[in-house]
């Protein structure tokens, strides 16, 4: 069953969500409630859903970067944010591992703030150790797009939206990242948007 997505603002989107028993990650309710983030995340559609979008406050996400949403995007811009299909999977309470220093930035939007993106620095290779959806216990490497979806999903199981971590000078709708600012280089826009030149 689909889920309504919460906006910010809803106070459980900055609650440290509680981790989840094996118990709890085999019971029936939960293997339930997957299926029905499944189902939102494809609706919506998202690469990622953390369970407190849509009111729970569990260590509980799902990832998904799917074929047809690579469709369309120049084969350029996939290889400069290391972006490719990411199978479906779950995250159960997660812990997150920056691999090394290295930070890029790209504009980043999240389904529980509608039609606004900004651009968000995050690490370039991140390691997850979590459970899967049958309580087994699973490591992940991740580069890229994928790394940036896993910091994305993970932070909102602390409470953290990426508007607190945004180059607040870059937030903009959706709308106007495609009429004004798409075909910019990172340089140009950087310097129209007053921000300091990137240093990596």
């Amino acid at each position: 069953m689909q889920q309504t997505i919460l906006q910010v603002g809803a106070p459980v989107l900055r609650q440290r969500a509680r981790p989840l028993s094996l118990e709890e990650i085999r019971s029936e309710s939960i293997q339930r409630l997957i299926e029905s983030m499944r189902e939102t995340m494809r609706e919506a559609p998202g690469v990622g859903l953390a369970a407190p979008q849509i009111g729970y406050s569990i260590q509980l996400a799902v990832v998904e970067d799917r074929a047809e949403y690579l469709e369309g995007i120049p084969a350029e811009a996939l290889a400069q944010r290391e972006r490719a299909q990411v199978p479906f999977h779950v995250l159960i309470n997660p812990r997150l591992y920056l691999e090394h220093h290295a930070v890029v930035e790209f504009f980043e939007g999240c389904l529980s703030l509608t039609d606004y993106v900004a651009l968000v620095p995050r690490a370039v290779e991140v390691r997850v150790e979590c459970l899967n959806e049958r309580g087994e216990p699973i490591a992940i490497q991740a580069r890229g797009w994928y790394a940036r979806i896993l910091q994305h999903e993970i932070d909102h199981l602390h409470g953290t939206l990426y508007i607190d971590r945004m180059l607040s000078r870059s937030f903009m709708s959706a709308e106007n990242l495609a009429r004004y600012w798409q075909d910019q280089s990172q340089e140009e826009l950087y310097a129209a948007l007053g921000l300091p030149p990137r240093l990596h």
